[in-house]
């Protein structure tokens, strides 16, 4: 097993540059010292104390990125996304690029104890980072732990534009995590690789908790649907039938895509008519359902 799955080299040039576009002279100072402290004695607590004091030093404000980086970080961590976090959560994430990995045991020792030892803000960067972490592998019971958190930062963070879970994760795993974004009211659209770990179990969980929830008189996010595409059989055909006549657009809508994707014929008869042409020609698509359901 490598230490990396992408070149460490190139992410963390990138990231670094991201964070001088985006940080004071004061600060970038700080880091580089803090750098160069850190390659000279390469001492843990050193490194701890660092990563504790990141956002005093760096402060808190949104990033900016520009086209160019996105675009090549992309290509060097697929679907590995930084929009919308704050400068300190970046510079943790970088920092954690600096800690020597070649010796695996202590690599995953002090990665394990920032994890132990972390307030919340910390914990998000930590799992914020999970698709960066050298040896992979050792951060899936810890990502199957993260996920029964209910520190909503730490969810999200895990949730929500990290393709960590859906690379590693097992099935029962991923369900938990689907299910847990579900409760939570997350958007469903932001999590990496629903589409591609959609699975026959989750399914038969989504419909079960669908009819629970109608049972009670209470609403669904049309997103979930979305998992069904590939899963449709008689036994689960009622419940796309309702949605396709339901009262609600983003239902009817989300019905109408499910039933044109699926292979499973019964099921095309379903597409509401006066939908039919604009989900062939894009119009109506899971995004411009998620803008609609964003609570």
């Amino acid at each position: 097993m490598a230490e990396y799955v992408y070149d460490l080299d190139s992410v963390s040039k990138l990231l670094n540059r991201i964070i001088q576009y985006n940080s004071s002279e004061k600060a970038s100072n700080w880091l580089q010292q803090r750098r160069d402290v850190q390659q000279t004695t390469n001492a843990i607590s050193q490194f701890n104390q660092t990563f504790t004091a990141i956002p005093r030093f760096v402060g808190k404000e949104t990033i900016n990125v520009q086209p160019e980086d996105l675009d090549q970080l992309s290509i060097l961590v697929p679907e590995f996304f930084v929009q919308g976090w704050t400068l300190d959560r970046l510079v943790r994430v970088w920092w954690l690029l600096q800690l020597p990995a070649s010796n695996k045991n202590d690599y995953v020792a002090a990665i394990e104890n920032l994890f132990n030892a972390a307030e919340m803000n910390e914990l998000a960067a930590l799992y914020s980072a999970l698709p960066l972490l050298a040896w992979p592998e050792e951060w899936i019971a810890r990502t199957s732990e993260g996920i029964r958190s209910n520190i909503g930062i730490v969810q999200e963070a895990i949730m929500l534009n990290n393709p960590f879970p859906a690379n590693y994760l097992s099935e029962p795993a991923w369900n938990q995590l689907v299910m847990k974004a579900i409760f939570t009211d997350k958007p469903l659209h932001r999590i990496v690789g629903l589409d591609r770990r959609a699975n026959a179990a989750l399914a038969n969980i989504l419909t079960d908790f669908a009819h629970e929830r109608w049972a009670a008189g209470r609403t669904l996010d049309p997103m979930q649907w979305r998992v069904l595409i590939n899963f449709i059989t008689e036994d689960n055909l009622a419940d796309i039938a309702r949605i396709a006549s339901s009262v609600v657009p983003a239902e009817r809508e989300a019905a109408a895509i499910v039933c044109t994707q699926t292979k499973f014929e019964p099921a095309k008869k379903l597409i509401p008519a006066d939908l039919a042409d604009a989900v062939r020609n894009g119009e109506i698509n899971w995004n411009s359902i998620a803008e609609k359901t964003i609570k």
